[in-house]
């Protein structure tokens, strides 16, 4: 029996040497076309992620030139607001007053074509006005709309520049 037992070990051994045998090594050309593949993956990934870095850029040159005009608009937004309060003193003459006029006028278009609009003052909204004051609603103005604007807002295309200071109804 312990014949047996060798023979089956020897049988054992070998069939595990003719499996180690049965896997032939890698061809020269095999590893090669490996290597190739390894190559051709990363050139692929390489460009793919330059062609992102590339619309990644495009995006950004074109939010900047969108929004280009914004610390301007900012820096203007007073003068406009100082050309409205003039327009509302007294006593001016009617050659003074078209002039401002004039100039407020040239102003508010030169900021609209660069995108820049006065926000809606109607409904309150908290996104785009600054409620400074609250008043009890009444029938000329219900509950959440604007009851006076202390201070127009702006945006600049979607972004907004300067929030509308407002009195809310309640």
């Amino acid at each position: 029996m312990s014949e047996e037992i060798k023979n089956e070990e020897i049988v054992e051994e070998v069939e595990a040497t003719e499996e180690v045998v049965e896997t032939p090594e890698k061809s020269e050309l095999d590893l090669a076309n490996e290597r190739a593949e390894e190559f051709e993956n990363k050139y692929l990934r390489a460009h793919a992620e330059m062609q992102n870095i590339q619309r990644r850029a495009n995006e950004e040159r074109q939010t900047i030139q969108r929004y280009r005009s914004q610390d301007l608009a900012k820096k203007i937004l007073p003068s406009l607001d100082n050309l409205e309060r003039a327009l509302q003193v007294e006593g001016l003459t009617e050659d003074v007053k078209k002039g401002l006029e004039m100039v407020q006028e040239s102003l508010i278009q030169a900021l609209k074509e660069e995108g820049v609009e006065e926000v809606a003052t109607d409904v309150f909204d908290p996104n785009l006005h600054m409620a400074i004051q609250t008043v009890p609603a009444t029938d000329d103005c219900p509950a959440e709309h604007i009851a006076q604007v202390f201070q127009k807002g702006y945006k600049l295309h979607e972004r907004l520049l300067r929030p509308a200071m407002v009195v809310v109804s309640e």
